[in-house]
């Protein structure tokens, strides 16, 4: 009889792990869902190069769904794709599931790697090794300053609402820009920090000042962010009623290996601007997509109310749709949807130009 080789003798197996920050615990089945072993590995790069030998050594790897690939799960799915290991980014196991079942690191995992067997989540993670990733890690510090600003700005007026009555008549009516800077120039004494108004002033002072603080920091990350954007997209930026703030969120939402999409519809319903039908019986209609990404959403949203200020066709479309019956939400989720069609051929056909 002829030998058996190594590579013969053994099975096609797919693995599933679920991510911590300390640990991920990884689980191997076979083609027909048995499980083949669980185990846990520190998450570290020794770590992750342990978990796909041993997961390698128990049969030939078809692909492995990993839980939180942008989180915990990142420095993983980097070294599965360096080893052209196909991965496939699975959600945490739903209520029921988890309610039958029970909870535990292997169960998660086994959970896992049954999702990427069955074909129940096809998603591609995205690659976090290229100019889209710098964006997105800019944009992150941006928001954090814009939301801190807005906080900021929230408690100075709420300190004036309950100032003495000299000092709020004094700072009461001033614009935002006006009231920062009174308020970064008020000459307490710190002696007298005891005293409600002196305290009042104190605080608001060292309000404002962080309010200037996070002004500059949100410039000086916008003159990285203008210049980068028009780099990755020139085409995107160009678009009527797409800034910086919009390209970079659409970019980072479409990722660097966009082509994971497969199709325009995929990218409107990963923005949430796909309608839902909510059809029953005589009544055929469609329903606003509360999923997606909100803040690709919301920057799609952004483009649409420009356009209707600005542009004439879009303008032009509103009222017709409005003469038709349809309400302003709905005209704009319909705006909605069609930008996201002719923002994604942007985005795809760039990759094009790069290659030609």
């Amino acid at each position: 009889m002829p030998s058996i080789t190594p590579d013969d003798a053994a099975i096609d197996v797919f693995g599933g792990v679920d991510t911590h920050q300390d640990t991920h615990t990884a689980a191997v089945i076979d083609l027909v869902g048995r499980v083949l072993g669980t185990q846990q590995f520190p998450a570290t790069a020794a770590g992750y190069c342990a978990l796909l030998a041993w997961m390698r050594a128990l049969g030939r790897l078809g692909g492995v769904g990993v839980e939180g690939t942008g989180a915990y799960g990142a420095g993983l799915t980097r070294l599965l794709r360096d080893q052209d290991v196909t991965v496939i980014e699975v959600d945490r196991p739903d209520r029921k599931t988890r309610r039958f079942q029970g909870k535990s690191d292997p169960i998660d995992a086994i959970q896992a790697a049954k999702a990427a067997l069955a074909g129940e989540r096809t998603g591609v993670p995205q690659q976090r090794d290229g100019r889209v990733e710098a964006l997105r890690n800019l944009r992150v510090s941006r928001r954090s300053a814009i939301d801190q600003r807005a906080d900021t700005q929230r408690q100075i007026k709420t300190l004036i609402v309950t100032a003495a009555d000299d000092l709020r008549t004094q700072l009461r009516g001033l614009s935002v820009s006006n009231l920062v800077a009174t308020c970064a120039n008020l000459r307490p004494e710190r002696a007298d920090a005891g005293s409600p108004v002196t305290a009042t002033k104190i605080a608001l002072r060292s309000l404002a000042r962080r309010h200037q603080q996070l002004t500059i920091e949100i410039a000086d990350l916008d003159e990285l962010l203008e210049p980068l954007t028009a780099a990755i997209n020139p085409g995107l930026r160009a678009a009527n009623g797409v800034g910086a703030d919009v390209a970079g969120q659409l970019l980072v939402t479409a990722g660097e290996n966009h082509d994971r999409l497969g199709s325009e519809p995929a990218f409107a319903m990963l923005c949430g601007v796909a309608p839902i039908p909510a059809s029953s019986g005589k009544t055929t209609r469609h329903r606003l997509n509360r999923g997606g990404d909100r803040q690709a959403n919301k920057a799609l949203y952004r483009v649409v109310l420009c356009r209707l200020r600005w542009d004439p066709d879009t303008r032009a479309y509103a009222e017709r749709r409005t003469k038709e019956g349809l309400s302003k939400k709905e005209i704009i989720r319909c705006l909605k949807r069609y930008v996201a069609r002719e923002l994604y051929q942007l985005i795809t056909s760039n990759d094009l130009e790069l290659a030609a």
